[in-house]
C-alpha cells in the first residue's frame, strides 16, 4: 500500500458512495488507475465492503449494550458462530483481560435487550457468563461522519 492506496481507503470510509471519478479526482490518477486500485484492495481484503452508517435509535433500535461474555477455553470459534446468528448483534470480538469476548449490540428495547441476553446469549453452553454494560450515547469515529444533531 502505498500513499495513493491510503488516501483512496481515507476517501472511501468518509464516502463509500464516491464516484470513481470522484476518488481519481481527489487523488490525482487517471478513472482506471482509482478503478484497479479500489479493485486490488477489495481483492486483497483491505476493504471487506461497503455499508451505511446507521442511527440505531432513529432506526427503531433504541436500546445499546455492550455485553461481555467469559467462554469455555477453546470455544471461541463455536461462540462466534452462534453470536453471529444473534438479532441485533453489530460488532464481535475475541479479547484479552477479564472477559474473552465482546459483543455490542442494538435492539428495540430493554425488554428484548434482556431476553437477548437472559434467554439467547446465557444459553449457549460455552458461556460461562455475562455482563452487560448499556450504552447510554454513542458518536462514531468514522472520518467523515457528522456529529450528532442532537444533545
Amino acid at each position: 500500500m502505498d500513499s495513493i492506496d491510503r488516501d483512496i481507503l481515507r476517501i472511501l470510509q468518509s464516502d463509500g458512495r464516491a464516484s470513481i471519478r470522484s476518488v481519481a479526482d481527489r487523488v490525482h490518477v487517471s478513472r482506471a488507475n482509482a478503478y484497479a486500485r479500489i479493485n486490488r484492495l477489495i481483492d486483497d481484503g483491505v476493504i471487506r465492503g461497503f455499508g451505511a452508517r446507521i442511527d440505531h435509535e432513529r432506526a427503531g433500535q433504541g436500546a445499546s449494550a455492550y455485553v461481555t461474555l467469559k467462554i469455555v477455553q477453546n470455544s471461541w470459534r463455536t461462540v462466534r458462530e452462534q453470536l453471529q446468528e444473534l438479532p441485533g448483534a453489530t460488532h464481535i470480538a475475541l479479547v484479552s483481560g477479564d472477559f474473552d469476548v465482546l459483543l455490542l449490540v442494538h435492539t428495540p428495547d430493554n425488554r428484548t435487550l434482556r431476553e437477548l441476553v437472559l434467554t439467547r446469549i446465557q444459553a449457549i453452553p460455552e458461556v460461562l457468563s455475562t455482563r452487560t454494560l448499556l450504552v447510554f450515547e454513542e458518536t462514531d469515529l468514522t472520518p467523515g461522519t457528522p456529529p450528532p444533531d442532537r444533545e
